[in-house]
This record gives structure tokens, C-alpha cells and sequence, in this order.
């Protein structure tokens, strides 16, 4: 297969910023109308430009289950030159939605995303080609696991035969319509490491990167039955939230560490739901009225793993609108910003760029403004060093124009992501 000659990420993003200097684009320390202060400092600091690829129930790539592999190669490249042209730097991709791999794994098998049935090889090497194509575009590619999800559905008998929650069916909870990984069972935590952690092993990606399920998210009326987990590993805690807590605490410190050991250099991070606690319940929390808070919900303390700097970076979903009254953008980004501030974890934000135009949205999100109104928040606050948008189909469509307006606003000129 030919193969372009890979160049340099700086020697990409100087190539860049001469040309959109030579077409008529701002030049280097230049203010620009209602877009970015002090140009010069962002520069040298750098900043995260990032899309998000969602790959769970086709949601932004494959359009569909069983495209030909080509089909799929020229939908994920076109999704790799949109960032480019939007002056993004980096694509999360998610390579791990279900208990299942978008690349050949001993351990799991293929996503059923792909071809429609899961376990068949769709003929090509998806995370492989997802590396390199964006290191020849001068983008950084995340790879995205969800550790625990397991299936959007509640029948172990709809699984590949050769699924390791058929041949550990004491591992799986069913929870809310779904199953998942139980994660107090230590296996289990070990398992989904070396699962996820054989792509880190493969290919050098950029980062490791898990979003926000950890506990599944609470349903009225259900409870997540982990009481032989909690009998037998439990004994020395005193509840079980405090456990279900350690068990994530360790997959996230076992994660960092193996990181650091299998390709050292590559970054961590997470993108949690963007509330920790209230400051209702704890006056360390936020000033919002969440309906879900991390700790005490998904027993995900991801204050507490900024803090101690066990993250590389941190990318709270801030999927909220400026004034919403429940959980407003404007106090939560300064919150975010007082947690990252003096620790080793890099703050970029998460933004709901799927939510502009949609008219089931508070009418903030009809306004093409609003997220562009977020970065220009953002950047008098020092501590976020970029944003994330969610995610790549919305990055390409733009119905109201919401991803432009933040373009030609905050990103004029081409940015490299913090070293």
C-alpha cells in the first residue's frame, strides 16, 4: 500500500500557519475581532483542539454496519480531513465501545459497528490506519476504551460465542437494559486493562482515553447487583460506595501505571460528566443542582484523580449552556479550573456541540454564538488549556453554523496541542 512520507507535527503546523498567513489569514500576534488574547502565549503553551469519533451504535463512524472496508477507510479519512480544515489537533477515537476492539485483538472480539456481526474481521485494520493517517494530517489520535460496557443489551446469548462474558458469566451484571463488567471483581479489573492496554501496546497512540461511565449511570427502580462481589472484597471498607470508589481508584491507577510502562510518553485522560458534587452535598463541590453526581452516582471521585495528579489531563463534559440554571457553564468552568490549578493534570473542556440546533435544546443552544461564547469564557481562564467538541458527525454537518463561528473566532491560526 502506498504510504504518505509522515511529517513532523511542527513541521506540519508551520507549514500551515505560512499558508493561511500567505491566503490572507491573520498573521502571527495580530489581534483578531472578538477571537483570541495574547496569540503569542497560547502558542507557545499550546492548546487541544479535539473532536471526538464515536464509534458506539454507528453514531458518527461507520454511517452503518457492513460497509466495505474501503467504504469505511474513505468515511474515517474524510472524518480525519474535517478536523484538519476546522484547525482541530486531535481525534478521540473510540476503539473499545462495547467489550469489543476496532483492531485485531486475541483478547476481544471485532465490534460489531463494523461489519454488523460481531467477531467477523472486517478486512482491514481500522486503529492502525486511524494512527498513522491522522500523524500524516499532523493530528494526535486518542484511542477511547470504555472500560465496563459490555452490550446495549441484556442477552449473554447474543454475544460471539467466543466472548469472554459467555466464559465468565459471573463477571456480568445486567443493569438498566444493558450488561457490564462488574468492577469490584479484581479479574475483571485486570482483564479489561490488558484488553484495552494490547492497542497501547500496537500502535503508538497518542493517549489512553476513557469517558464517563464507570458505575453505569443510576435507573429508578434498579439496582446494580454486586453483593457477592461486595461479600467476598469488601469486608474492609465501610459501605459500599466507599468501595465501589477504590475499585475505580484502582483501574485508574493500575491504568496510569501500565501506561507509563508499556510506552512511556503516551498521555492519560478522562472525560468525566461535568459535576463531581454539588456544593449542596459537599461544600467542596460545585455551585449547581445536578440530577448526577460523579462520586456519589457513577463512585467515579474524579476530583480526587486530578488532584493527585494520577491523569495526564481531564476533560469534564461541560455540556451545559452559559446561565442554565441547574448546572451553569460559567460556574462550573472556574470550579474546573480551581480543581486542575497547581496539580500536574491538564484542564481542556468538553463541549456539546451536538446540542447546537437542536430544537429539543433551551434556546441558548438555537443561538450559532453560544459555543463560541465557551472558548472566549475559556481563554481568560489559565488553567483550560483546550476543548473538546462532541462530536465528529456535528464537527462536519454544522446545521446552524455553530462549529464555524467557533472557527473563525478562536481558530484562525493553526495550534499545536501542550506537550
Amino acid at each position: 500500500m502506498h504510504r504518505k512520507p509522515r511529517m513532523s507535527r511542527r513541521a506540519f503546523w508551520a507549514t500551515a500557519a505560512v499558508t493561511l498567513v500567505a491566503a490572507g489569514g491573520a498573521a502571527a500576534g495580530t489581534a483578531i475581532a472578538g477571537g483570541e488574547p495574547s496569540p503569542r502565549r497560547r502558542a507557545a503553551e499550546g492548546e487541544l483542539r479535539g473532536m471526538w469519533l464515536a464509534t458506539v451504535v454507528n453514531r458518527d463512524w461507520p454511517s452503518k454496519p457492513g460497509l466495505t472496508a474501503g467504504e469505511q477507510r474513505t468515511e474515517l479519512l474524510a472524518h480525519l480531513d474535517t478536523a484538519v480544515e476546522r484547525r482541530l489537533n486531535a481525534v478521540i477515537f473510540q476503539v473499545r465501545p462495547t467489550a469489543d476492539a476496532l483492531w485485531p485483538s486475541p483478547y476481544e472480539p471485532w465490534s460489531q459497528y463494523l461489519t454488523g456481526t460481531q467477531g467477523k474481521d472486517p478486512g482491514w485494520d481500522p486503529l492502525g490506519t486511524a494512527v498513522e493517517e491522522a500523524h500524516a494530517r499532523g493530528l494526535e489520535l486518542h484511542a477511547w476504551f470504555n472500560p465496563y460496557r459490555v452490550a446495549n443489551h441484556t442477552d449473554p446469548s447474543r454475544l460471539v460465542a467466543s466472548h469472554p462474558a459467555r466464559k465468565n458469566p459471573d463477571w456480568v451484571v445486567p443493569y438498566g437494559g444493558k450488561l457490564y463488567y462488574n468492577p469490584g471483581i479484581p479479574a475483571v479489573r485486570a482483564f479489561v486493562q490488558k484488553a484495552m492496554l494490547d492497542a497501547l501496546r500496537k500502535y503508538p497512540v497518542d493517549a489512553v482515553h476513557f469517558d464517563d461511565y464507570f458505575y453505569p449511570y443510576p435507573v429508578a427502580g434498579q439496582v446494580f447487583d454486586d453483593d457477592a462481589a461486595y461479600d467476598r472484597y469488601g469486608g474492609s471498607f465501610p459501605n459500599r460506595a466507599a468501595w465501589r470508589r477504590d475499585n475505580i481508584d484502582k483501574l485508574v491507577r493500575e491504568t496510569a501505571a501500565q501506561i507509563k510502562t508499556i510506552r512511556p510518553g503516551t498521555q492519560f485522560g478522562i472525560s468525566p460528566f461535568g459535576v463531581w458534587r454539588n456544593a449542596v452535598t459537599d461544600e467542596r463541590g460545585s455551585d449547581t443542582r445536578a440530577g448526577v453526581q460523579t462520586y456519589d452516582d457513577l463512585h467515579a471521585d474524579t476530583r480526587k484523580w486530578v488532584r493527585e495528579n494520577w491523569i495526564d489531563y481531564i476533560v469534564p463534559q461541560l455540556y451545559w449552556n452559559i446561565g442554565f440554571a441547574v448546572a451553569d457553564y460559567a460556574k462550573l468552568l472556574p470550579w474546573w479550573a480551581e480543581t486542575a490549578r497547581d496539580t500536574g493534570t491538564r484542564l481542556y473542556i468538553g463541549e456539546a456541540l451536538y446540542k447546537a440546533g437542536d430544537p429539543a435544546q433551551p434556546a441558548a443552544w438555537q443561538d450559532p454564538a453560544e459555543l463560541s461564547a465557551h472558548l472566549t469564557l475559556a481563554r481568560d481562564v489559565p488553567e483550560a488549556r483546550g476543548h473538546v467538541f462532541f462530536s465528529g458527525k456535528e464537527v462536519g454537518l454544522d446545521t446552524i453554523g455553530a462549529m464555524a463561528r467557533v472557527v473563525a473566532d478562536h481558530y484562525q491560526r493553526p495550534a499545536e496541542p501542550p506537550r
